[in-house]
């Protein structure tokens, strides 16, 4: 089951709480960051929890759905709320979403550079992360780039 489009069904456009999971994969001090296709920017794998899942899966399932790779030993990076886990989208939808954020540097797996959401996968240094991060996750990248390492509540 989709849960954002069958609550889409009842809601219409108005906001919708979910869950958001992601996760920060490390190699060689790099992070690894998706350019999307629908807002044209950088951001982690991850996306909305579905009924029934933890959000370790949630992050698992959907780091292997937008990037091929299969992520273990995940450790919790940081919670993350408040008013940047607001988003309306051009099409009227509008979405508040707790962000529960994980890290590994354990991953299997080819990387894909295309899909529907990604234009390219890379890694990129600490002190050459692109200007045009994701405005929600921005906050989240900022802190694994300055090394905030541990769980954090924001």
């Amino acid at each position: 089951m989709n849960y954002k489009a069958e609550m889409r069904k009842f809601i219409g456009h108005e906001t919708l709480l979910t869950v958001g999971c992601g996760i920060i994969i490390e190699d060689n001090e790099q992070i690894l960051l998706q350019h999307r296709t629908d807002e044209d920017n950088w951001c982690i794998p991850g996306g909305l929890m579905e009924i029934g899942e933890t959000f370790e899966e949630t992050a698992k399932r959907e780091s292997f759905e937008e990037t091929g790779l299969t992520v273990t030993d995940l450790e919790l990076f940081g919670i993350y709320s408040g008013e940047r886990c607001f988003v309306q989208y051009p099409n009227g939808d509008k979405v508040f979403s707790v962000q529960i954020i994980f890290k590994s540097k354990h991953f299997t797996g080819e990387l894909k550079q295309k899909d529907v959401e990604s234009r390219e996968h890379r890694f990129f240094r600490k002190t050459e992360l692109p200007a045009n991060l994701n405005p929600r996750q921005k906050p989240f990248i900022i802190d694994w780039a300055e090394e905030n390492s541990h769980p954090i509540i924001k």
